[in-house]
Formats: structure tokens, sequence, C-alpha cells
């Protein structure tokens, strides 16, 4: 797994590929601790009996339930040592390419797009592409922007 420890270590990994994650299975039973999570109940995530019937043919997992697998994912192949912290800091693209079934397997990988500096820390976006097991189009492609402090 690239561990990245320092800025120019960072900057050197613009354009590589890293990972990909393990495959990881979608359970009913994650889809449906999301929705209570979430209080989305809609039906398509739910309702198996009725999903059967419906455009998917089964339940689906929420779209944000994939984009919130983005971070467990990734830590499988990429790590940052030596931050004092890194921070969430927001999205600037975020594509819901094709629908997750139930017990279908995803997995992660990423580039990283961009490094740069900003105030008292590094500005990573990470482009991560969730894949689907069988499946030629991604679940989902995200442009995740961290925020990396370094020790002084």
């Amino acid at each position: 797994m690239p561990t990245f420890s320092s800025l120019q270590d960072l900057r050197a990994a613009i354009g590589q590929e890293l990972g990909p994650s393990e495959w990881l299975e979608i359970t009913q039973a994650r889809i449906d601790r999301f929705a209570e999570a979430t209080d989305d109940f809609q039906w398509i995530h739910v309702d198996a009996e009725r999903a059967v019937n419906g455009p998917f043919g089964s339940t689906i997992a929420h779209g944000y339930l994939t984009l919130s697998l983005v971070s467990k994912l990734v830590r499988e192949y990429y790590s940052i040592k030596g931050a004092a912290m890194t921070v969430n800091y927001g999205l600037n693209r975020v594509r819901f390419v094709s629908p997750v079934p139930v017990g279908s397997r995803l997995r992660a990988r990423s580039s990283l797009i961009e490094v740069t500096d900003v105030s008292d820390a590094v500005q990573v976006i990470l482009r991560t592409t969730i894949e689907l097991a069988g499946v030629e189009r991604p679940a989902c492609v995200v442009d995740g922007v961290t925020r990396v402090y370094f020790r002084s």
C-alpha cells in the first residue's frame, strides 16, 4: 500500500493509480442500517417484495451509501504518514453512474488528481471510481477533496 509521508511524495504521485480495494458485498442489512441512519426508506432500497417488480429487479443501495463507503475503501490502499490530521473538505464532482443491487460486490480505485498548498495545509483531490463486479460501467465516480495537515 502506498504511504505518503511528505508533500513531495504526494506531488510525485499525481496521476498515479491507487488500489484497487478488496471487494465489498452490499447486503440488505447494510442498506437497511443506512436507511435507518438517514430516514430514507424509499421502497427501491428497503422493500424487497415490491422492488422485485421495480425498475432494478431488486432493492438497490442508496447512492449516498455508495458514496459514504469511499472513505472505508480508500483506506485499504492509500495512507498519509506523518499527518497531524486529515479532514474531508468536500466534493468537487459526484456521479452515480449505475445502480448497486443488493448482493452485488463493489470495490474502489483512485488517482491523485491535484495537490495544492492552502494556508496551513495541503489540499488533495482524489478521483475515486467505485466499480461493480461484472458490470462495465462504474457505480460511482467522485472527486473528493481532503485537507492534510502535516506535523511541523
